[in-house]
């Protein structure tokens, strides 16, 4: 009988060492899985096409009802078009100059009227990367200070008012 004792005894100590054992190793091992969750992937804020459509629809609109003929473009992070409308009546250069200034906005997080003055001067300046556009148009769509989209617009006879109808859009999106 006093055999019978030891051994339940012995079998508890070793199910207390292993429940020890287990809990040290999962504390640890979460530790880690937790870390390369962190690691490999991260998430980010994105515009969905429905606010991007609706956007673009606005600042088409805001722009018609002073019957400007243009092109409006969103682009997303980085930098790739997601809804582009052209205005009836809108020239053809207004497509690459409203994704150009989108990018543009998007990619310095700063309306393009304000980046205009940072591309003067002799030697490479902003003005020298590959589709960018710095003439007032584009603004930048930011979530918590990050840009996440920019929206383009093309076509009107100055920047100002490009920046306006972008502007009109961008402000259905608060």
């Amino acid at each position: 009988m006093e055999k019978v004792s030891d051994q339940r005894s012995l079998v508890a100590m070793d199910l207390k060492k292993i429940a020890v054992a287990t809990l040290v190793v999962l504390s640890i091992g979460g530790g880690y899985a937790a870390a390369d969750q962190r690691t490999p992937t991260r998430t980010e804020k994105v515009l969905t096409i429905d606010a991007a459509l609706k956007a673009a629809q606005t600042a088409l609109d805001a722009a018609e009802n002073e019957n400007q003929r243009v092109t409006v473009a969103v682009v997303d992070r980085s930098g790739d078009l997601v809804v582009l409308l052209a205005g009836d009546g809108a020239g053809p250069q207004t497509e690459e100059s409203a994704r150009r200034k989108a990018f543009t906005a998007v990619s310095f997080n700063a309306p393009t009227s304000e980046l205009a003055g940072r591309v003067t001067g002799q030697g490479a300046t902003l003005r020298d990367i590959p589709g960018t556009l710095f003439l007032g148009g584009g603004v930048p769509v930011a979530v918590d200070g990050t840009s996440v989209a920019g929206i383009g617009v093309g076509g009107a006879p100055s920047g100002d008012l490009d920046e306006k109808y972008a502007k009109a859009g961008l402000a259905t999106l608060r």
